[in-house]
């Protein structure tokens, strides 16, 4: 990217094909989710949209070239990632829990783990979920402590040339369409009890159909109301040894390394429901009075938040498409400008949303309006992901007391 953050011509036409299919195919997610009174009833009515993305060759685009599909990198991941969520975050984040979930067969899996795993996934037909089943009940933040702490809890020993997989999982898209597990699950275990954590965990491969998936429950969410949140079970899950990702106990390096790729993609998440918060509370500011003389955008104080709310948007999506620039070319600072990413992009996104809210005034607690369910789906953006308390500011942290930290390298003026 030159540093003017101009968009390539490929990089613009991909926006705009982005644009007119998320206007053309996920405008009607929210009124077809709406009245729908189950988590399940609700994701089921996305499956449509979601084939459609898949058909229309947008989830091709996000698996990386190497790997057989068309991506070329994270900035196109965030041109996609905001176009979609200033439309709608549901199947959105269906489409990128996704890509999430085949993280670590990019980054661990041998070529014929790659070829088998991943071939649904290139096809252009089918619905095909993926999921990095790390999140347990009770919480991970600390899934890589050391004793006396209990860490990841899900177990996988070997059984002859089997793994036998026991543990419960929440929160990720695990579940699949139909309850019975995703395509293809990405289970985060522990290997070996005996070890320290570096030598303990391992990420295990559990394509469909698994034997002792167990649902559990869909968490019924405060926001992202059409995608599903599950809490499950594993009980005698059996794999083949030669599922194991990369090589047994090398599961912390694969997960801390599939999360830092997501990170600013978070951010742009955020930019994506600012805007759609701005544009739509900027029409309101120029066409209402509220019972005035003159339109409220008239007004000093509508106006000032409007234009603080611009400038928020502005400097999350750059810091994004930095962060993704940096992620794309291995920069020396990549890390914590990702980390700056996730964090400022998520929580700018609940404080703009909610200023918004303050310019349209009481009506915008109304479900007509789209500000209250945007705000929704913007609480769960500082919570997930590596929630920015308990992981990734504990990150940022440990990067300024580590030895040799360089304040210059995340600008690449080192």
């Amino acid at each position: 990217m030159a540093i003017d953050f101009s968009l390539s011509a490929s990089q613009r036409k991909f926006q705009l094909e982005c644009r007119a299919f998320a206007q053309a195919e996920l405008g009607g997610v929210a009124a077809a989710v709406r009245d729908l009174p189950t988590p399940a009833a609700r994701f089921q009515a996305t499956r449509p949209m979601y084939e459609a993305v898949v058909r229309e060759g947008f989830l091709r685009r996000l698996i990386p070239q190497p790997f057989g599909g068309e991506g070329t990198g994270l900035i196109d991941m965030a041109i996609l990632t905001e176009e979609f969520y200033a439309v709608d975050a549901n199947v959105s984040l269906t489409l990128l829990a996704t890509l999430l979930g085949l993280m670590p067969v990019f980054l661990a899996g041998s070529p014929a783990q790659q070829r088998e795993l991943l071939a649904p996934f290139l096809a252009t037909t089918g619905a095909p979920l993926a999921s990095l089943a790390n999140s347990e009940p009770g919480g991970s933040a600390n899934y890589a402590a050391p004793a006396p702490a209990v860490g990841v809890r899900t177990t996988a020993r070997l059984d002859g040339d089997e793994w036998v997989i026991n543990g419960h999982k929440k929160w990720m898209n695990g579940a699949g369409w139909d309850g019975q597990g995703a395509d293809l699950l990405c289970v985060v275990c522990r290997s070996d009890p005996t070890a320290p954590p570096a030598q303990a965990i391992s990420v295990i491969a559990v394509p469909k159909p698994a034997q002792g998936f167990e649902l559990q429950r869909l968490i019924d969410t405060v926001g992202n109301r059409a995608h599903p949140a599950p809490e499950f079970a594993l009980k005698n899950v059996r794999v083949p040894y030669d599922h194991v990702l990369g090589t047994p106990g090398a599961g912390r390096g694969i997960v801390d390394a599939s999360f830092t790729g997501t990170a600013a993609l978070v951010g742009i998440m955020g930019v994506g429901l600012m805007r759609a918060a701005f544009d739509f509370a900027l029409q309101f500011a120029k066409t209402e009075r509220r019972g005035g003389a003159r339109p409220i955008l008239e007004h000093q104080a509508v106006g000032y938040a409007l234009a603080d709310a611009k400038t928020t948007l502005e400097a999350a999506r750059y810091l994004g498409w930095k962060a993704c620039h940096a992620m794309d070319a291995q920069s020396p600072g990549a890390l914590e400008v990702a980390l700056h990413s996730k964090i400022f992009g998520s929580e700018a996104a609940v404080r703009v949303i909610t200023s918004l809210m303050s310019v349209v005034g009481i009506d915008s607690y109304d479900h007509e309006l789209p500000l209250g369910g945007l705000l929704q789906d913007a609480l769960v953006l500082p919570l997930f992901d590596g929630g920015n308390m308990g992981v990734r500011r504990r990150q940022l942290h440990e990067l300024l007391m580590s030895e040799g930290y360089q304040t210059l390298d995340a600008s690449g003026a080192a």
